[in-house]
């Protein structure tokens, strides 16, 4: 698999900064102005793009009320079908075109979750520049291989996902000549307990499928996103709503802007501060070393005088002999008289 991929005009590789996506979902509570006000705040956070859904509630699954298709699974929706859910969360197919051209003005790449074929040909007609794999969608291989032949960069999200989907789903990407996956750890539950994250899957999924990784984030808070990168994570995605207390199928669980701005600074400081394997002293680091123990006399001393532990220390700073010296000078003469705090040099030593 490639491990350089291109979104927009932002490139992905395992150098590159990490890719930061604003989730919108079905925050918009079907609202376009809301909507607008949503990609406003993820810019203004620093999110490098910002992902929508396209599908409607009978492109996703069936006006049916059996109990298969009951919610019932201890989740947020519990209660009622998955058509009902759908009819609630789903973002207008008129909105999206204009989203993406107002996105764009923003400074933000806006791509999308197809989840049948029709929202594939909507969305490639409007040129998305990539598509989203949701978790649940993993298993759906003949969507995957309609998407994989459009040679734009396919992420996939493992939420619900056994090892033996990802491979086919990746697979299936390699069948069709598409190289340019990325692979999402991600957890599909809302919001998602701490404990159940497993990040440490995150290097494990690269190396596996030698592929770029990231993280789908369901839990509170901005420390596990943060973690992720360190692990190696070059795409972080994150639900993203205006208020909590504004209601929504996904605001329990989603980032307010403030919340998504404090999360992008810490990647950013991160980034920075995991830099390179390097055992080089920094300007400042050198010149603190200056600082660092060393061997000195601690007491006034006349020629001939013998070297003791009392007027042979290890002290600070570091302008004598190196402290790996002491067990062997003591015993041995001063060759010329001293006087406390002179750093200790070899022509002080005699025999």
């Amino acid at each position: 698999m490639e491990k350089e991929i291109r979104i927009g005009n932002k490139v992905i590789s395992e150098d590159s900064p990490t890719f930061i996506v604003a989730e919108m979902s079905g925050n918009h509570n079907m609202d376009f102005d809301r909507a607008v006000e949503i990609m406003k705040a993820a810019r203004e956070a620093g999110a490098d793009a910002v992902k929508i859904q396209t599908y409607t509630a009978d492109t996703i699954t069936l006006d049916c009320d059996d109990p298969c298709f009951q919610i019932t699974q201890g989740t947020l929706w519990d209660g009622v079908t998955l058509h009902k859910l759908y009819q609630t969360a789903y973002t207008p197919w008129e909105w999206q075109p204009r989203l993406k051209r107002m996105a764009e003005d923003m400074g933000l790449i806006l791509f999308s979750s197809p989840f049948d074929f029709s929202s594939v040909d909507f969305l490639e007609e409007m040129d998305v520049p990539a598509y989203k794999i949701a978790s649940f969608e993993i298993t759906d291989i003949p969507l995957i291989r309609k998407v994989a032949r459009l040679g734009k960069p396919v992420i996939l999200a493992t939420g619900i996902a056994r090892l033996a989907d990802i491979e086919l789903a990746v697979q299936t990407c390699r069948e069709e000549g598409n190289e340019q996956v990325l692979l999402l750890k991600c957890c599909s539950a809302y919001p998602t307990p701490y404990e159940d994250v497993n990040l440490r899957t995150i290097p494990n999924l690269a190396e596996t499928f030698q592929c770029l990784a990231g993280l789908s984030d369901h839990t509170m808070g901005t420390a596990v996103a943060t973690g992720a990168v360190a692990l190696g994570a070059k795409m972080v995605e994150k639900h993203m709503t205006l208020r909590r207390s504004d209601g929504g199928p996904d605001a329990a669980f989603s980032m307010e802007p403030r919340e998504l701005k404090e999360m992008v600074d810490n990647i950013r400081i991160l980034e920075k501060a995991l830099g390179k394997v390097s055992y080089d002293l920094s300007d400042k680091q050198a010149r603190e070393r200056e600082h660092s123990r060393s061997l000195f006399v601690a007491r006034d001393m006349k020629a001939g005088d013998i070297f003791t532990p009392e007027n042979l220390r290890s002290v600070r700073p570091a302008d004598g002999l190196h402290t790996k010296y002491y067990e062997g000078l003591l015993g041995r003469k001063i060759t010329r008289d001293a006087r406390l705090g002179t750093p200790l040099a070899w022509d002080l030593v005699g025999e």
